[in-house]
């Protein structure tokens, strides 16, 4: 039995679902989404979304909740949007961004920069006495953790300082030094 499976999924206002065979479309004001599935059946009545399994075989157990939740992230996705957000923790460590391009200063010899794809909006905050934040939003939220998990993969934090690039609110092992 899925828990997560078996839940209905709701749809906003301003949301349209598109069910074809074996492709589900979903569009709504900040964009559009589409998904392949198979190994399950998928229905709209009354502005809810239904996942059902034909039978209860290991295929279809295994994918009944997994497209629930690919669904309901992207209905959640076109209708309000995912936000990660990511903090440089270092002297020197500083974000700038122009446009879609992202420019890193992490200690390495040169600046790293990036070229974000379109669907990603950026902002780069920067206050003075604070570590500065790198802000992703988008609608597709595979997209997002992808592009955020690529920029942490640059200098990922270190477990004695701390020093690197972290998800705002991560919480870091930390370890002792040597002691004399």
């Amino acid at each position: 039995m899925s828990r997560i499976g078996n839940n209905p999924v709701t749809i906003p206002d301003g949301v349209t679902v598109d069910i074809k065979e074996g492709t589900i479309t979903v569009k709504g004001k900040l964009g559009e989404l589409t998904q392949e599935y198979s190994a399950v059946e998928i229905k709209v009545e009354d502005a809810q979304l239904f996942v059902t399994r034909p039978s209860d075989a290991k295929e279809h157990k295994a994918k009944h909740g997994l497209y629930r939740a690919l669904v309901k992230n992207m209905i959640e996705g076109v209708s309000q949007g995912w936000t990660k957000q990511l903090e440089l923790v270092g002297v020197g460590y500083r974000a700038s961004n122009q446009g879609q391009k992202l420019d890193l200063a992490l200690g390495f010899s040169h600046n790293i920069v990036i070229d974000l794809a379109p669907e990603i909006q950026i902002e780069t905050i920067s206050e003075k006495g604070k570590n500065p934040i790198i802000k992703l939003t988008s609608f597709d939220k595979q997209l997002v953790g992808q592009v955020a998990a690529k920029i942490r993969g640059f200098r990922k934090p270190e477990p004695y300082k701390g020093k690197g690039v972290k998800f705002v609110g991560e919480q870091l092992r930390r370890k002792a030094g040597k002691s004399a």
